[in-house]
């Protein structure tokens, strides 16, 4: 019970050709592996819920995910953004543009966005 991020961006070649395949650098929060490649991706979900009618069960489940890049120099970073940006698109909507910051500790670039993702079930 989940939105598919995942699958929809692992099967774009864009998203591939720059974050990777076997595996694609792309995980839910807190699951990226210590000292992964940059760039990746992480996303969470920020909220979420069924779309409750009064006589039927919910036949949809509408979420909000939080997706933040990492890369080495804002051009990686704006790639890879760029890349799922085009991959979640005609699925989703992307409905904030977030931080573009510079992490103090890494020196790794970051840009952050937010996704409106409905699923049917």
């Amino acid at each position: 019970m989940q939105p598919p991020i995942f699958p929809v961006c692992a099967a774009d070649p864009a998203v591939t050709a720059v974050l990777g395949a076997g595996p694609t650098r792309l995980w839910p929060f807190g699951e990226a592996p210590q000292g992964v490649a940059l760039p990746y991706a992480v996303w969470r979900v920020i909220t979420g819920a069924p779309e409750n009618h009064l006589g039927d069960p919910p036949d949809i489940d509408s979420w909000t995910l939080q997706v933040d890049v990492y890369a080495a120099t804002g051009s990686s970073a704006t790639d890879v953004t760029e890349a799922l940006r085009d991959a979640i698109e005609p699925h989703a909507h992307i409905v904030r543009w977030g931080d573009q910051d510079t992490d103090p500790a890494t020196g790794n670039k970051h840009i952050g966005f937010d996704v409106s993702w409905y699923v049917s079930r």
